[in-house]
């Protein structure tokens, strides 16, 4: 009798410690957490609102007016020297700048158009009429078409072309298609209806002769 005692009480127990068991097998261990991972992260802040009407953009304006100027390009070194104005030619060899009408000097920038007269000689001390954007405050300008004339007085607008690729460039150098030479191209043509002439200005004082 006691031995059949004490195997029952030893079953329960052996059930009781497995049913124990198994319901710990069953829950998912719990992990660690790191002590700095429970405390909260701070929220990141919101960007400030941009005003309006205000940019972050680092274009400059677009304040550009686009005119016509005419007169006749020529070196800068001799446009001073026949004001009376004593420079170095070593320094301002290469500069270039329009001579008006009035007799003021415009210096042009040496950009993808303009550079042409940097370039090409045929180009200079003729008259031309030039379409160009002018800004607020900058005396150089950028040139955006040429005008020359030929032996007749005809206005000619000008550009180099390649025969093969029948395509215009605007400065001196092989094609950028087939690689081939390109000529100095005149092509009879009036000036753009939608451009104003620049204002002339007052008459320059009267240069020395050559």
């Amino acid at each position: 009798m006691r031995i059949l005692s004490l195997a029952l009480l030893a079953g329960l127990l052996g059930g009781g410690a497995w049913l124990a068991a198994r319901g710990a097998a069953g829950q998912p261990a719990e992990k660690p957490v790191p002590a700095r991972a429970k405390s909260a992260a701070p929220a990141k802040a919101e960007p400030a609102a941009q005003p309006k009407g205000e940019t972050t953009s680092d274009e400059p304006p677009d304040d550009a007016i686009k005119e016509i100027v005419s007169g006749k390009v020529v070196p800068l070194w001799d446009a001073l020297k026949k004001r009376g104005v004593k420079s170095y030619p070593e320094e301002a060899k290469g500069q270039f700048v329009l001579v008006t009408e009035a007799g003021e000097l415009v210096p042009i920038v040496a950009d993808w158009r303009g550079r042409a007269f940097y370039q090409d000689e045929r180009l200079r001390d003729r008259p031309v009429d030039l379409v160009v954007n002018r800004r607020p405050g900058v005396p150089w300008v950028q040139v955006l078409s040429i005008y020359a004339f030929d032996e007749k007085g005809m206005r000619n607008v000008v550009d180099y072309w390649c025969d093969i690729c029948a395509i215009p460039m605007y400065e001196i150098k092989d094609c950028e298609c087939c690689q081939g030479p390109t000529r100095l191209r005149f092509r009879p043509q009036e000036l753009p209806a939608d451009v104003s002439r620049r204002p002339a200005a007052a008459p320059a004082a009267k240069t020395k002769p050559d």
